[in-house]
């Protein structure tokens, strides 16, 4: 069954249709598509899986909107500033999330240049550390870009304009007759001020594993230039990077060493500032050991483990199926009434594992409650085991053990069994046997009678061969008609669920002739005690047969019965004396309280006899000890404390029972009586309250029921030291060279030590190295330093307890050295005769570069040390090249790296994918491309396409003009094109390029347009008003002539009228309409009295085509009608056409 919470309350599914859960599974689906807000389902999400065995609970899940918001209006007003003055132009971006990324641009989309006076910071304003004439401008544009949307929002554009008052002082002088209205000083200069960060001390907190970025932007005249370092520490080199023209220091991966302070400093001819940072790195929790699953039995007891680390400490809780674990009371896990069983002289492990909240704590009891187990002959272990170290049947019993917590307690009973080792008595013994006989081997053996004893044989550490001649007895193994493979060493071994012990013996198989073979000796027998003293006796005894080989000396052993006091060892038989084979008595010296048993070997060339019989047993009287314990030692542990250690005594040595140990100690030369202590079954005694690192006289006696040992000699132990209390002062640093310096300190006092001074530790912090120094010394060496490097140390004096105080940290600096080889040189092909070399600045700069020594065949130049590359041209081609490079300081040149190179006619192009986060966004403006490119190469490029163009291999490029954005115009709407970023190197190859980007361009309806301003719309309207007027002229001009044919009638109807002079009022074409009959005025019949019956021919050019046709001033006809016909017109007349004429030829 799944559930889920948000914000830790239950979250009901089913009231929200916009939420639903999969089945058979617990994903949650939140549908917001449809125009819900996103913000009502923002909040801290968790699931929780359950089914009859509990429940599982999954990691928190945070769900946040993303956010674009737009800017809010404002009108910004045009900022006027004088030359040389610093500016902020501040973006203040709306908050998004994840926060947008911000970069200025002018109206043409293209980046605005930037340097080192002009500079955008981590929060997006644009920094001026002064002012420039040529920074006027009204078009600073702050641009947000939302990556989660892809979306980019725009501010108002600023304007800004930089007055020269230089300048217009002397234009205003010069206007004003030299008067000078300003001051007549030049821009002043100045030292550098801080305008990022104010203060002069900030703070920052980062977390370990994230990136921190720091920043400082100075103003000042001329610009000043920023440096960075770290107080008592180096800026990590493989971590660090400096941004921004060095005004922004960027630490990738933080860690706990990252913390301390950092200076940026600003600085130019004028002065310097300088601003201290101090970074703390905490560390969100993370797994030092991760819980893990248990799979347990019932009543097994389990251990899930549970460590985390942070700053600050993280607190760590429990929950059970999502719940939190209440309090407890105890509970013991262990089964009541276990049964321990144990071999004496061993150690015993009794477990009481408990269970509560808050954790019990763990007491012991024996046999009764009545008082708690306590003492050095126990051992308390932190699960609640007790341990005792040697097991003795007087440890046998019932003990209890008892939980107690604030809620209650509870108790377990459990029992201890001692048990009797076991021990072979008698081991099996070496025999020589003929072949065809038989050979028996005894093993008699002892254990408790408890214990089930198992008998086992082995034959060369093997199982006895399925033979049904050997044959195994209780005690005894039984080989019959022995052969020569029955040959070798056979052990016994006696088993218990609790112990065993074995032992072995060989048997060799000879051939049926024995006679003047020597073997083995026989049987020593009759062994006799004589002349019984308390601490010597006579032992006698008979030997044995010689067989062929003379007794070289007899060998005499003792043995020991058990006592409860577990002061003699049962069964185990030690070498005591040998004597002559000739002699058949000993005298043995013996010990105090011994249960003495002897028996006799005899030894010849072949080997041992067998033991004899074992003698009568002799018991000594117990009697004082009469030595005491050995290696008496004094020392301490704490600052406070005495601890006097010693070798206990053998039991042979302790003389009889109840042996302890006296234990003195006296204060030297402070104290006259000594103060004394009594313990038992102990090597140790710690005394408490002892002042610090004192000399005390110690001794340890021995003591048993029979009285003390022999007075023991004292000896000299110090009690506990504690840390010095004083630091070595007068520390100074004497720089000898760039790798090594000398420090010199004066001694602490002996009374500061408080304790054995061990010596002096130098600790240089920058690389947290540490040097030791002899305790006689006051000065050293510190070999193997960085050059140019700022190092700060302290002293310290150090006994065995630990170091005392620092002395006060001392700060130098070593001196530039040469530098290391560069950090990579590699050569690459560009074409047919050119090579390129790149390389990196070495790890180990030792100093400020100067520059690079770089050589190949005979040639040497030298290269400025911001160059990162070079490209050899015309080289011949097919031709192997070894070239040099080596990084130099003012020191001189460092050791050189080498690389061998060969041009080549073919060369693949590398093409290695260097671009991120290519997105676009298309406007009316075009499709604004932005990206992001970590690449070497400067020179980038914006292609594009048409998607499934016919000729997919031409691609239309646009330089891109340093910015990291580029606005693509003229593309043709409703159209897709294929768009890339591609970054090409100095022979114009590409060198990377991005991911092909598809760009839809939207078909968008093109707005109405008014045809009637449209040029050639208004020619067409004129071309055409001018023919309606042409053509309106005509039928004008068609009209009058058709006007024509009755005056024509009339003039025949009346013949041949008077001429009469036409008046001013009847000049006009009006009278020849067809309606007004009346004849023309001043007009006659022709002289060939014929009239013309086609109109078209009949019309005024044939008067108009006379010579002699003329018009008075008053608009009369001059002369008559001609009478000629057309054709006569068209051939004899020479007389330039007339208006009329010209009118009636354009018709």
């Amino acid at each position: 069954i799944f559930s889920w919470t948000r914000n830790g309350m239950h979250l009901d599914i089913d009231k929200d249709p916009k939420v639903l859960m999969k089945p058979h599974s617990g994903t949650l689906v939140m549908d917001i598509g449809g125009g819900e807000r996103a913000e009502a389902y923002e909040g801290v999400y968790q699931c929780s899986a359950h089914n009859e065995l509990g429940t599982a609970v999954s990691n928190s899940i945070i769900i946040r909107q993303s956010r674009s918001p737009l800017w809010s209006k404002e009108r910004i007003s045009p900022i006027i500033a004088q030359k040389g003055q610093s500016l902020i132009l501040h973006c203040r971006p709306p908050a998004g999330l994840p926060p947008p990324i911000i970069f200025w641009m002018d109206n043409n989309f293209q980046r605005l240049p930037q340097s080192r006076r002009v500079s955008q910071a981590l929060n997006g304003d644009l920094y001026f550390s002064n002012v420039q004439p040529e920074d006027s401008r009204s078009d600073y544009i702050c641009y947000a870009r939302f990556p989660h949307t892809q979306t980019i929002q725009q501010k108002q554009p600023i304007s800004v304009r930089v007055l020269d008052m230089d300048s217009l002082n002397d234009t205003l002088a010069d206007y004003f007759n030299d008067t000078d209205l300003f001051s007549d000083k030049p821009t002043e200069e100045r030292a550098p001020v801080f305008m990022v960060p104010s203060e002069s001390v900030s703070s920052k907190m980062v977390l370990r594993g994230e990136v921190l970025e720091m920043e400082c932007v100075a103003d000042g005249l001329p610009t000043p230039a920023v440096s960075w370092v770290k107080h008592n520490g180096e800026i990590p080199s493989g971590r660090a990077s400096f941004l921004n023209f060095n005004k922004t220091l960027r630490i990738t991966d933080v860690s706990e060493v990252d913390a301390g302070e950092y200076r940026c400093i600003a600085k130019n001819r004028h002065g310097s500032v300088q601003h201290t940072i101090r970074v703390t790195v905490n560390a969100a929790p993370y797994w030092i050991s991760a819980p893990r699953n248990l799979v347990l039995a019932p009543k097994e007891m389990g251990i899930i483990t549970c460590r985390a680390a942070g700053h600050p400490k993280p607190s760590i809780r429990w929950l059970v199926n999502g719940l939190p674990i209440q309090a407890e009371p105890p509970r013991v896990l262990t089964l009541p009434n276990i049964v321990y069983q144990v071999i004496m002289n061993k150690p015993a492990l009794l477990e009481c594992v408990t269970f509560g909240s808050p954790v019990p704590t763990i007491t012991w009891f024996k046999d009764s409650r009545s008082s708690m187990l306590e003492g050095n002959a126990y051992v308390f272990h932190e699960n609640g085991t007790l341990e005792i170290h040697m097991s003795h049947p007087s440890n046998s019993g019932k003990y209890t053990c008892v939980a107690r917590n604030s809620l209650g307690l509870s108790e377990n009973h459990v029992y201890l069994e001692v048990k009797e080792p076991t021990r072979i008595l008698r081991p099996p013994e070496y025999r020589v046997v003929q072949r065809n006989r038989d050979v028996v081997f005894e093993c008699k053996a002892k254990h408790d009678p408890s214990l089930v004893p198992t008998m086992t044989w082995l034959k060369d550490d093997r199982e006895l061969p399925d033979d049904e001649r050997f044959r195994v007895d209780s005690d005894s193994l039984t080989i019959t008609d022995v052969t020569e493979s029955d040959a070798g060493r056979y052990t016994c071994i006696m088993n218990t669920t609790l112990d065993q012990d074995s032992a072995s013996a060989q048997l060799t198989v000879v051939g049926e002739c024995l006679c003047a073979t020597p073997s083995q000796p026989g049987v020593p027998t009759d062994l006799e005690l004589t002349d019984q003293e308390a601490r010597s006796i006579q032992l006698t005894w008979i030997p044995g047969d010689e067989h062929n080989s003379p007794i070289k000396s007899t060998t005499h052993t003792h043995t020991h019965t058990c006592y409860e006091d577990a002061l003699h060892q049962s069964g185990v038989w030690h070498n005591l004396t040998e004597v002559p084979g000739t002699k058949t008595t000993a005298h043995l010296k013996l010990s105090p309280y011994v249960h003495y048993s002897f028996r006799v070997l005899a030894l010849n060339e072949v080997g041992f006899s067998r033991p004899s019989m074992p003698s009568r047993q002799y018991r000594t009287s117990p009697a004082a000890p009469d030595e005491n314990p050995t290696e008496v030692k004094g020392h301490g542990t704490e600052h406070n404390n005495l601890v006097i250690t010693w070798k206990p005594l053998t039991p042979l040595q302790a003389n009889g029972p109840g042996l302890q140990y006296k234990v003195m100690w006296r204060q030297q030369d402070m104290e006259k009586d000594w103060t004394s202590v009594s313990v038992a079954n102990v090597s140790k005694f710690v005394v408490s309250g002892t002042p610090t690192f004192v000399p005390y006289e110690v001794s340890v006696q021995a003591v048993n029921d029979y009285g003390p040992g022999p007075k023991p000699s004292a000896v000299i132990g110090y009690s506990g030291e504690d840390f010095p209390s004083a630091a070595p002062g007068d520390v100074r640093v004497l720089v000898l060279n760039s790798t090594l310096a000398e420090v010199r300190w004066s001694p602490v006092s002996p009374e500061s030590v408080r304790g054995r001074l061990q010596g002096y530790k130098v600790q240089i912090s920058s690389r947290h190295r540490t040097e030791i120094f002899s305790p006689n010394k006051t000065s050293g060496k510190l070999p193997d330093l960085l050059p140019y490097s700022v190092y700060s140390l302290e002293v310290t004096a150090f006994n065995s307890r630990g170091e005392g105080p620092s002395s006060v940290p001392q700060r130098f600096e070593t001196p530039e050295g040469i530098p290391g080889t560069p950090s990579f040189f590699k050569v690459s092909a560009l074409d047919l005769d050119s090579l390129t070399l790149e390389w990196g600045p070495p790890h180990e700069r030792n100093g400020r570069l100067s520059g690079y020594t770089f050589k190949y065949q005979t040639e040497e130049l030298d290269l400025p040390s911001n160059q990162s590359s070079f490209t050899l041209h015309n080289l011949p081609h097919s031709t192997r090249y070894k070239f040099y490079i080596s990084a130099r300081t003012q020191r001189g040149a460092g050791p050189t790296l080498t690389e061998e190179a060969v041009t080549v006619l073919d060369r693949a192009l590398s093409v290695t994918p260097a671009f991120g986060n290519v997105s676009s966004s298309v406007s009316e403006d075009g499709a604004l491309i932005s990206w992001e490119y970590w690449g070497p190469e400067k020179h980038l490029y914006v292609e594009y396409i048409i998607d499934n163009s016919k000729n997919p291999a031409y691609w239309q490029k646009e330089k891109v003009n340093g910015s990291q954005f580029h606005v693509l115009k003229g593309l043709k709407k409703g159209l897709a094109y294929k768009v890339r970023v591609v970054a090409r190197g100095h022979d114009d190859r590409a060198v990377h390029h991005s991911e092909e980007l598809l760009v839809k361009v939207p078909a968008m309806v093109s707005p109405q347009v008014d045809i009637a301003t449209q040029g050639w719309f208004i020619g067409l309207m004129s071309a055409i008003a001018l023919l309606i007027l042409i053509l309106l002229i005509i039928c004008f001009i068609k009209r009058n002539k058709g006007g024509k044919y009755p005056v024509k009638e009339k003039e025949d109807a009346h013949g041949d009228p008077e001429i009469q002079p036409m008046k001013e009022d009847d000049i006009t074409f009006g009278e020849y309409s067809d309606e007004d009959h009346k004849p023309l005025k001043g007009s006659r019949t022709p002289s060939s009295g014929t009239v013309k019956r086609d109109g078209s021919d009949d019309s005024l050019v044939d008067y108009g085509d006379s010579g002699d046709t003329e018009f008075n001033e008053d608009g009369s006809f001059i002369g008559q009608y001609s009478g000629r016909s057309d054709r006569d017109a068209r051939h004899d007349s020479s007389e330039p056409p007339s208006p009329v004429n010209a009118m009636n030829s354009f018709v």
